[in-house]
């Protein structure tokens, strides 16, 4: 993203930093084969991060290689790949984008090769497609899978049962296999350093998001917020870096509150917040940027999203917690977004759209992505009924362009916030 010139307040510094740190932890995986370092491919939904680095076994994540290869528009060629060798077109695009690349030579979106996995960490949360994922990468490399099963929250809450359950996997599967892979002993008193770390990171991402309360909202919780997301969701929570970007990320946004900015977008900073929305669904990365700008164009802020809490839902208290390591990692898993059932997620989104004070509820429905769509529409006319605003729907997917009609999404949005603004010209009508 690059801000406007003038006397707008950025988010230079944190931006910078984000960018060091990607280009860094690259530049390791390409370098980890020859100087003998482990690698995990694993995913971000229950990823288990600060147990990883406590091995230092560096984290690969296939989910990103593909969103970031989509937005390189790389990821047409690799899909097609795909398919060429037999995967159906409708398989989660981020799957035969992920194959694609590796029968492609694995080439990582900074043009370096991605490192073979020492070993496959699955903690499936909430995406049967993971598991099957895994059973195709198993196939191409040589390497032992390490199987966490999070049991999904079918009765709408995590029970003691489910976190012992979860814990002693943990100890008798996945630590056994990190220990074998690295030659390392388990290092509990390492591991809840990183937890402090990650906690401490955690409260400052917090409070970003809870900035989008004021108004205007000095951060977009949806576009702006995959980049916020990265750190905390990737390779990179439970470290010092991490620390320092959300350190730095929370001062910028607290000067954009000072200054009663809006957020920033690819063409600087928007200059009038016209709607407020809660948007459900992950975004389409092939068309990212001209999606964004079909709502900064209307002066249309998201001000929460569930995207930004596939990774783990912080705002409803959990911190993880270095006193007590492993129930920690269970919980953390336990609770991500995709591993709720529909009237835990109903009950979030009506939240967000009462606590930020939103205009109404968008849905991007993704064609190839189950664990978001299924129940999407039943959630729309839920949240409509117990809020009273406005939803709105449209589709695409995630990485794959012959899924984006850009004239078709620009008309449903057009259509949405005519619908808004005769809600408010009825409301005003009333008064």
């Amino acid at each position: 993203m690059s801000t406007a010139s003038g006397n707008t307040v950025g988010m230079d510094s944190s931006m910078a930093l984000q960018k060091q740190m990607l280009a860094r932890h690259y530049d390791r995986l390409s370098r980890a084969e020859e100087e003998g370092r482990a690698c995990a491919y694993t995913f971000v939904p229950g990823n288990l991060t600060e147990l990883l680095l406590s091995f230092d076994i560096l984290p690969v994540l296939p989910e990103i290689n593909a969103l970031q290869n989509a937005m390189r528009k790389k990821s047409r060629d690799y899909i097609a790949t795909a398919e060429k060798l037999g995967h159906s077109e409708d398989v989660c695009t981020y799957v035969k984008c992920d194959l694609g690349m590796a029968k492609s030579g694995n080439v990582g979106p900074t043009g370096e090769r991605l490192p073979d996995p020492s070993v496959l960490l699955l903690s499936y949360t909430g995406c049967f497609t993971f598991m099957k994922w895994f059973e195709i990468l198993k196939q191409e490399y040589d390497c032992p899978i390490a199987m966490l099963h999070v049991p999904y929250q079918g009765a709408g809450a995590a029970t003691r049962n489910m976190r012992d359950y979860v814990v002693e996997q943990l100890k008798e599967n996945v630590i056994p296999q990190l220990e074998a892979v690295t030659g390392k002993r388990y290092d509990e008193d390492r591991l809840s350093e990183h937890l402090a770390a990650s906690a401490r990171a955690e409260d400052d991402f917090v409070a970003v998001l809870e900035s989008a309360k004021h108004k205007p909202s000095p951060i977009d919780a949806y576009f702006g917020g995959v980049y916020y997301i990265s750190p905390i969701f990737t390779a990179f929570r439970g470290t010092p870096e991490a620390e320092s970007y959300y350190e730095t990320l929370r001062e910028e946004v607290q000067e954009r509150i000072g200054g009663g900015l809006g957020p920033i977008t690819p063409e600087g900073t928007l200059p009038e917040e016209r709607y407020r929305l809660v948007v459900e669904g992950p975004p389409c990365w092939t068309n990212f940027r001209d999606l964004w700008k079909m709502f900064y164009d209307e002066g249309a802020v998201v001000v929460a999203s569930t995207y930004t809490k596939v990774g783990g839902i912080y705002d409803n208290g959990f911190r993880h917690d270095p006193s007590r390591p492993l129930e920690s990692l269970a919980e953390y898993c336990l609770g991500c977004y995709t591993n709720l059932n529909l009237p835990s997620r109903t009950d979030m989104i009506v939240k967000y759209v009462e606590d930020y004070d939103a205009d109404g509820f968008l849905v991007n429905s993704v064609k190839s992505c189950n664990s978001f769509s299924a129940g999407q529409l039943l959630i729309l006319r839920q949240v409509e009924e117990r809020t009273g605003r406005p939803g709105g729907f449209f589709e695409s997917d995630l990485v794959d362009p012959r899924y984006f009609s850009g004239a078709n999404v620009k008309n449903r949005l057009e259509s949405y916030f005519q619908m808004v603004e005769q809600k408010r010209s009825a409301v005003r009508s009333l008064s």
